[in-house]
């Protein structure tokens, strides 16, 4: 089923959220009713922020004799620590699920006291789509894919399920109608939440263009390698693009979806400012790198607890004189621990003198998820542990305790506080927060030495931000047995040196720190929303919106033919390739009809008209010979010619080409290293293809071209510049820009000063020509003010004011020109009749 009939079908297939909340929150549990359009904007608010995750921040309980349900929020979540990063007077709304079923009959009642006690906004999707959508589409799919783990056959992990996508698409279209039953799009920032809710923002962009929007994956992104298996991959890509605003952990996960976005989309990347930014349809969509952090005083007041120095002085006396080791991870197969299991046994048995002495803790937290490979992953770790635990062990020591069953807070602190080392051997993880509440644990522990000491998978992504912890390969087994080894032999001046660095890294970026500098992004990411004019496109999933400049619009054809009937002496700059003729056509040569158009165009004495294209002379001359009063400039203006009859005009002498001769052996250097890549040799310059190469070695390839070749071409008088999949070499003071001031100069020399221009490309080369022709033409014309039309091909941003939307518009418009100048009965229909076999 197409993605937009999967939209179109969500309303009336699924029992629908009740929508009878309240749109406005004025003050903290005062709710205020509100008739009003979803654009009016609530001026008396506060600042608000609406969190969006998979799961509300909430502890839910029923009561066995009242069966009322009974909540308090969850103190411990992350997304409940984050409001510690805005103001005091912002106001956090949190749209999500709950983790209880809740019948309709109550879920009005659950959702106002959700709201009034808490501002969470509860989205109650329906138990089968829940189980589609979580347990299915996003545990069964979404999670192994992200992970790495490709369904090569059907043992290995699900195939992908067609019914599954729809239940995703239909929960992410759910908490889009509860997000905007109480957002304020004009005020409000939102903030989404992994990858449950990846599509949420096109549905948001597409109910409010410039609703101001922030994404953060908590999980890996993989490399485009993996990513490109999956069937609905440019459905997650759009959403994605459509928030202003996309955090990740690591630069490697922003790394990753960037080579996504330039491989199956085309987009480039750059920094601005310091700033990532992808140019998607005018808009900038920022990518925020910026790993999570803890909440510093939650933790401190957990170890402050006297339960906690209980338990402290007993892991103490039970495991006196000996070393610990902690690990704490889910029970999942991507957080290796029958890997950090067979490292620890291989330790034991190369280092017989740690027998007796040294002992692993590791904690298993409840399984998120069911199924096979959970079961599988739970039996190897058991078999393993009673295998080291019989080969090793004695009566009075236990060189495994295997922890599994749910537990507090403060036991877990109580083993970071007495562990030598923690070890985090994941093989793929996203952030993992354990080496740093171990970190704090450490240094806040009243009864041990403020040092410590960290074995961590390089595939996890804290790595990064842990410069002295030992990085591991989680999958040699050897190499983690002897980092390990080097943990608990280090030097203690060496730990508290390490310690030191790592404690004053995770106490200064906390989760505070991390909510706040995302929403300082985020705001910054959305100035720019009402600068600018705002168009949606697309249907269903591809829905997008592009952005332009205010000043921007499509080009009226009444509106500029009435100014060409109006004026005495025209000029007209039409580009060739994109402009009049289709881009992606792989017939070049003018139709008929374009023949007809450009020469009763030209015929007309009070216009000059040229084609000013970056194509060779003797393709524009041969197909363009029945236009005799047309003019041409080829290969970007290099070459000049005013009429069929007159002689080409060269801007440059040819003995300055000599330099030809150094670039070309270059670019042939880099065409054969480069598969995929071709050189196109002009007249007048030397232009490096590389749009059918690698997308990530073109570029690069191209970088380094660029680089190279202006080094060996420092000392002569060309230009190299770099274009969209392309390297060009060509003479200094050859562009669009230049020419079309030179035949404006010698239209005004000749006693013709135009007082009607107009000026159509698609390119960037054309972009010279919009700007050259405002500021010549408005030089040359003091006395009276010509009408200036600069117009681009395509909605997109441009220095140019107007745009028209294709070849065919081009055509039209033309067509529309070319009947005023010659207005007998018929043409009108002969051009339209042109425009509608033709395109």
């Amino acid at each position: 089923m197409a993605c937009a009939n999967i939209l179109d079908l969500v309303p009336d297939k699924l029992p629908q959220t009740p929508r009878n909340l309240p749109r406005v929150l004025t003050l903290p549990g005062i709710i205020n009713g509100y008739d009003g359009d979803s654009d009016s904007v609530s001026s008396s608010c506060p600042e608000r922020k609406i969190i969006v995750t998979n799961m509300l921040p909430l502890h839910i309980q029923r009561d066995p004799d009242t069966l009322k349900l009974t909540f308090r929020s969850d103190e411990d979540s992350l997304y409940w620590q984050l409001k510690d990063g805005f103001p005091p007077e912002t106001q956090v709304v949190y749209v999500g699920s709950l983790k209880v079923e809740v019948d309709a009959s109550e879920q009005e009642e659950v959702a106002q006291k959700l709201l009034e006690e808490f501002n969470c906004v509860p989205t109650f999707l329906p138990p089968d789509l829940h189980k589609k959508f979580y347990a299915g589409f996003c545990k069964q799919q979404l999670w192994p894919l992200f992970h790495y783990m490709l369904p090569i056959c059907p043992d290995h992990a699900d195939r992908f399920d067609r019914l599954l996508w729809q239940a995703y698409v239909s929960a992410n279209k759910i908490f889009a109608d509860k997000v905007m039953e109480v957002a304020d799009p004009d005020d409000d920032y939102i903030w989404v939440h992994d990858y449950h809710l990846m599509i949420l923002p096109t549905f948001l962009r597409k109910r409010y263009n410039r609703v101001k929007l922030g994404f953060f994956l908590h999980s890996p992104f993989p490399s485009s390698e993996i990513y490109r298996t999956f069937p609905v991959r440019d459905e997650i890509l759009k959403g994605l693009l459509n928030c202003d605003l996309i955090g990740f952990h690591t630069f490697d996960y922003a790394r990753h979806f960037l080579s996504c976005c330039s491989r199956m989309m085309g987009l480039d990347y750059e920094s601005k400012r310091g700033h990532i930014g992808l140019d998607y349809f005018g808009r900038t969509v920022y990518i925020k790198i910026l790993p999570v952090g803890i909440h510093m005083g939650r933790l401190e007041s957990v170890l402050n607890l006297p339960i906690t120095a209980t338990k402290v002085n007993e892991i103490s006396q039970r495991f006196k004189g000996k070393k610990l080791i902690v690990g704490v991870d889910d029970m999942d197969i991507f957080k290796g621990i029958s890997l950090k299991l067979l490292a620890f046994e291989y330790l034991l048995q190369m280092n017989p003198m740690l027998q007796g002495k040294l002992v692993l803790i590791q904690i298993v937290n409840p399984a998120r998820s069911t199924g096979k490979d959970v079961q599988e992953a739970k039996q190897e770790t058991y078999l393993i542990v009673n295998r080291i635990n019989e080969a090793y062990g004695s009566p009075d020591y236990e060189p495994v305790v295997l922890i599994d069953r749910p537990v507090a807070r403060y036991e877990k602190s109580a083993y970071y506080s007495m562990a030598d080392c923690c070890i985090v051997n994941a093989v793929r993880d996203g952030m993992n927060l354990v080496p740093y509440k171990y970190i704090v644990c450490r240094q806040h522990s009243p009864h041990v030495d403020k040092s410590s000491m960290l074995v961590v998978s390089e595939f996890v992504g804290c790595s990064p931000s842990l410069s002295g912890a030992i990085r591991v390969n989680p999958w040699d087994i050897e190499s983690v047995a002897g980092a390990i080894n080097s943990a608990i032999t280090m030097k203690d001046s060496e730990k508290k040196l390490r310690h030191e660095k790592h404690y004053k890294y995770v106490s200064s970026h906390d989760v505070a720190y991390w909510a706040r500098i995302f929403m300082q992004d985020l705001e910054r990411a959305s100035k720019e929303h009402y600068n600018k004019r705002c168009w949606g496109i697309g249907f269903g999933l591809g829905f997008r919106v592009v952005s332009l400049s205010p000043s921007f619009r499509k080009l009226s054809p009444n509106y500029i033919v009435s100014a060409y009937k109006k004026s005495n002496r025209r000029a007209i700059f039409l580009d060739y390739d994109g402009t009049l003729v289709p881009q992606s056509s792989i017939v070049k040569n003018p139709s008929e009809e374009l023949i007809n158009i450009l020469s009763t165009l030209c015929n007309d004495p009070k216009n000059t008209v040229f084609i000013v294209s970056g194509r060779g002379r003797s393709s524009l001359s041969e197909w363009l010979a029945p236009c005799e009063w047309l003019g041409l400039a080829a290969e970007h203006g290099y070459f000049i010619r005013w009429s069929g009859s007159s002689e080409w005009e060269s801007s440059i002498p040819a003995t300055d080409l000599e330099w030809k001769e150094i670039a070309e052996p270059v670019m042939r250097l880099y065409t054969e290293a480069t598969d995929g890549s071709s050189i196109e040799v002009k007249e007048s310059g030397l232009v490096w293809h590389h749009q059918d190469a690698d997308p990530d070695f073109g570029s690069c390839q191209a970088k380094e071209l660029l680089v190279h070749l202006e080094n060996v071409l420092a000392n002569e008088p060309v230009v190299v510049k770099r274009g969209q999949h392309i390297v060009e070499v060509k003479p200094q003071g050859v562009t669009k820009g230049l020419v079309a001031e030179k035949i404006v100069s010698r239209m005004v020399e000749k006693g013709e000063t135009p007082d009607f221009v107009t000026c159509i490309g698609d390119d960037r080369s054309d972009e010279d020509m919009f700007e050259s022709i405002r500021s010549t033409v408005l030089g040359v014309s003091a006395a009276s003010k010509p009408e200036i039309f600069a117009c681009t091909v395509g909605r997109k941003p441009s220095k140019a004011k107007y745009y028209l939307d294709d070849t065919a518009d081009v055509l039209k418009l033309l067509g529309g020109l070319a009947n005023a100048s010659d207005p007998k009965p018929g043409n009108t229909a002969r051009f339209q009749i042109t425009f509608d076999t033709i395109f």
